[in-house]
This record gives structure tokens, C-alpha cells and sequence, in this order.
């Protein structure tokens, strides 16, 4: 079996799955980028009833958000049922500049609670279908095909042989109080590599957001500590965002000064150099520094 027909196969399991236990369409989970346009064209053949959500994370670029927007429009005209959900944090609306004064630390590789709220808080007690692939970091090697967000591993690998079974009958055994009222996820093509996305992309003639055409491998929040070093040429293309940044920085370095918590820095542009890397910085502070001034509040 190729690797479309397999993807297709595992988003028809999961939907009977959300049908079955959840009452409602399974959801794609769009984010703007390659992995997202490739896994909307493969529900499209799936031939399965679906919903298209995206969560706003305030820190997309311009190119992104009007991409998402597109193809939402012209879902939306067929007759797809799609959803932009804006983040929200203990009740009330907020956005990446409001989240890191309250955190009291910048995201990291380490602490993405930026993630947790702005990306994956939305779709609560619902069968998603992501984009996760093997291929993109060693952090999603022992991501599985069909997973249960919290699951631990002994749960997770009886949950996966389960859902690979041939019998219908036998999927639907399943323990319904594992199901329900927890959100469960398809990861379709988790054993993609890039140059199988690509060449998907290409011989399918899909459409994709502007920014990979203008030297871009990956699409997401400007300035994600996971990009690395290519942080450098999204900060010289958004400047504005480097600008949100270190104005963020600023408050969060008021707030943890009026809380007495340790602060080495002189102000928020202190803070976006040694987040970026810089290791000359006067009076730099380890991680574990950031970390103790209660990420988590």
C-alpha cells in the first residue's frame, strides 16, 4: 500500500471512530503550512465527512493568516464546516504578548507553553487528525499512528493495536470510557518524509502559502525557539514581531522585578538577545533561572 492510500485508510478508520464514539466528524487540524494543505487534499479523496479548525495563534505571519483564510473561503464553499478559534488563557482572550508577561519566562524548547495555549487547547472532547510526521524532529519519533492525549505508554500502545485491527467489530469494543469525553488523535501521515510532502504537493498541484516560495521551509509562529537559527531571517523579514517581542520582554521583566524574582536583565531587548542565542550578553541568566520564576503561574 503507498503512502497516500495508507494515510487515506487511517483518516477513514478514524472517522468511523469519531462517528462511532464521538457523534461528530472527525477534524482536521490546519495550520497554514505544507503538511496541512497535503493532509486536507487527502480527507478530500477520503471521501468522509469532516470539519477544518485552525487555532489563531497571534504570531503567524501575515502570509499565513491570509493563506489560512483562503482556503477556509473556498472550503466554506463547499459546503465544509470550518473554524479559526482565538486563544484564550484562565477565561479571557489572549495572544503571545499577553501569555509571556504572565509566564514570567520567553517560550522555549523546553517550557512551549505557548504552544499548550495558542495551538493545542482547542477541539476538547474530539477524534483530530494532525499533521505530525516521524521525519521532522527526534522529539515526534515515538509519536504513534492514533494517539489519546494524556495517555500514558502502556495505554498508548494498547489503544494503537487495537485501532489497527482489521475487524470492525472489534475497534468498536473499545472501552467507550477511553473514547469519549477525551480528545483522541489520527497523525495520517506520520511516516511521510519531506520529500514525500513535496512531491505530493507538486503532483497534485496544491496550493501552498506564499512564504515557501520566498525561502521558507516551515510555517508557523514568527520567532519559535524550535526554528532555531532561522529565527534570525523571520526577524529580518517581520521586524514588527521582533518589535512585539522584546515589548513583551520589557513587561515581563517589570512583572518579575515587582514580584522580586530574580532579573539580571537591563530591559526586554536584554532578554530577546540571550533568547536568541547571544552568549555575550551582561548579566545573562541560565534557563533554569527563567524556569524558576513559575512558568507555570
Amino acid at each position: 500500500m503507498d503512502l497516500e492510500q495508507k494515510a487515506i485508510k487511517r483518516i477513514q478508520t478514524a472517522s468511523e471512530m469519531s462517528l462511532y464514539h464521538y457523534g461528530k466528524p472527525l477534524v482536521c487540524t490546519y495550520s497554514g503550512g505544507k503538511d496541512s494543505d497535503v493532509m486536507l487534499e487527502l480527507f478530500r479523496r477520503g471521501g468522509i465527512p469532516f470539519e477544518v479548525h485552525n487555532s489563531h495563534t497571534t504570531a503567524d505571519a501575515p502570509q499565513t493568516v491570509r493563506h489560512i483564510r483562503d482556503v477556509f473561503k473556498k472550503l466554506e464553499m463547499d459546503g465544509i464546516k470550518c473554524a479559526i478559534e482565538m486563544p484564550t488563557y484562565k477565561g479571557e482572550r489572549t495572544s503571545m504578548w499577553k501569555l509571556i508577561p504572565q509566564k514570567l519566562m520567553p517560550p522555549t524548547r523546553l517550557a512551549r507553553y505557548c504552544c499548550a495555549v495558542l495551538k493545542e487547547a482547542g477541539c476538547k472532547n474530539r477524534f483530530i487528525a494532525t499533521g505530525v510526521r516521524w521525519d521532522e524532529s527526534r522529539q515526534r519519533k515515538d509519536r504513534e499512528e492514533f494517539e489519546k492525549i494524556g495517555a500514558t505508554k502502556a495505554t498508548k500502545e494498547k489503544f494503537t493495536s487495537v485501532m489497527l485491527m482489521n475487524d470492525n467489530d472489534a475497534r468498536r469494543r473499545m472501552n467507550e470510557h477511553c473514547m469519549q469525553k477525551k480528545k483522541m488523535v489520527v497523525n495520517p501521515i506520520i511516516d511521510w518524509k519531506d520529500s514525500d510532502v513535496w512531491e505530493y504537493i507538486n503532483s497534485e498541484n496544491i496550493s501552498t502559502c506564499e512564504l515557501y516560495q520566498c525561502g521558507y521551509d516551515r510555517v508557523g509562529c514568527i520567532g519559535c525557539p524550535m526554528a532555531g537559527k532561522k529565527r534570525y531571517k523571520e526577524f529580518a523579514d517581520f521586524p514588527k514581531y521582533k518589535n512585539l517581542y522584546i515589548h513583551a520582554f520589557d513587561r515581563m521583566v517589570e512583572e518579575r522585578r515587582a514580584r522580586n524574582l530574580p532579573c539580571q536583565w537591563k530591559d526586554g531587548n536584554d532578554v530577546f538577545l540571550r533568547w536568541m542565542g547571544d552568549e555575550n550578553i551582561e548579566g545573562q541568566m541560565d534557563i533554569f533561572d527563567f524556569i524558576g520564576g513559575n512558568s507555570h503561574d
